[in-house]
């Protein structure tokens, strides 16, 4: 009986994510996972958090390689965990979906917040040219992303009067 009240733990990252890491592999077995369209997509969300917590260049890579997949869901959680990174390596693959009008749009937003939350102020010129983007979830997305960046780019003492 103690198992049904057992509930997800807190990742390193402070998110209790949709699926729970799996402690052993490789990025390569990892993204195997992650690519395979035929795997439950509980399984294919484990292989992403574990690459998520590996936390390397290759697993990062690994993590864009899973934007061909056809779930428009674990095209947005690629795109959350990116962001939560914070590495650099994923802007080509982040930019690309933002930028891509034909993506859902879930992916789209979420590519904006993780464009903002890695924090390299190369990614503002293209946030700016979605500003308008017809679809406010995108716009207002990239217009959060914006603020963000200029937030981090500002110097300590004047953080307290954003």
């Amino acid at each position: 009986m103690a198992s049904q009240n057992r509930k997800p733990g807190v990742s390193q990252y402070g998110s209790v994510d949709p699926a729970p890491a799996q402690p052993k592999g490789s990025v390569q077995s990892w993204s195997s996972t992650l690519c395979d369209e035929s795997l439950p997509m509980f399984q294919r969300m484990r292989s992403v958090f574990s690459l998520r917590n590996h936390g390397s260049d290759e697993a990062c890579l690994a993590l864009c390689t899973g934007f061909d997949a056809s779930s428009a869901l674990l095209r947005h959680e690629l795109a959350y965990v990116l962001g939560q990174m914070q590495n650099d390596v994923a802007l080509p693959a982040l930019i690309d979906r933002l930028a891509d009008e034909k993506e859902h749009i879930m992916v789209r937003h979420e590519a904006a917040e993780a464009l903002g939350a890695i924090g390299n102020l190369d990614a503002k010129p293209v946030l700016e040219q979605f500003l308008g983007d017809e679809n406010p979830e995108v716009s207002e997305s990239c217009e959060v992303a914006i603020d963000l960046l200029n937030w981090c780019a500002t110097p300590e003492w004047e953080k307290a009067e954003w």
